[in-house]
């Protein structure tokens, strides 16, 4: 008797799943250290490989798992901290712009350190460079149909992209 259970798409998944759940787990302690959440450490990692070191807060939502509202909010704890900035944009006055500030590129130019070892040792070094290749290329496809939203931003009418800032 076959297990449905025992199929390659339900494997592929699985370990998707598992190991971004401990990549998770290892980034959560070291970015705790810094004194950032995760979704604080992504939103300030999107801005930095941004045009300007900015995005729309539109497009700053579509490459987050977050709503508009949630980028709000976690835009407003940043703004109050010191890390970010608002910015309206000068060609569309319903747009406005989360940017990083220096006091945002500091903490994030201390914290990078740390959290490039941990995807050195628990990922990226894992793999041979033929391997990552391969399985970069295999996650941007499935990104780009799973979420096609994710590079939203990386030009705009205000900033112009000379390189590709996605992940």
């Amino acid at each position: 008797m076959t297990n449905v259970f025992d199929d390659p798409r339900i494997t592929a998944v699985g370990l998707l799943v598992e190991a971004h759940a401990g990549l998770q787990a290892r980034f959560a302690a070291q970015l705790d250290e810094q004194g950032l959440t995760a979704v604080e450490f992504e939103v300030l990692t999107r801005l930095a490989r941004s045009p300007g070191n900015q995005l729309r807060m539109t497009d700053l939502a579509a490459q987050t798992s977050l709503s508009t509202s949630g980028v709000t909010r976690v835009v407003d704890r940043m703004e109050r901290d010191g890390l970010l900035t608002r910015r309206a944009c000068p060609t569309d006055r319903r747009s406005s712009y989360a940017v990083v500030t220096t006091a945002g590129m500091q903490r994030l130019d201390e914290t990078l350190p740390g959290h490039l070892r941990i995807i050195e040792q628990w990922f990226t070094g894992q793999l041979e460079p033929a391997a990552l290749a391969a399985l970069l290329d295999g996650l941007r496809r499935v990104r780009d149909a799973a979420h096609p939203g994710a590079t939203a931003g990386s030009t705009d009418e205000c900033h112009e992209a000379t390189d590709d800032h996605a992940a």
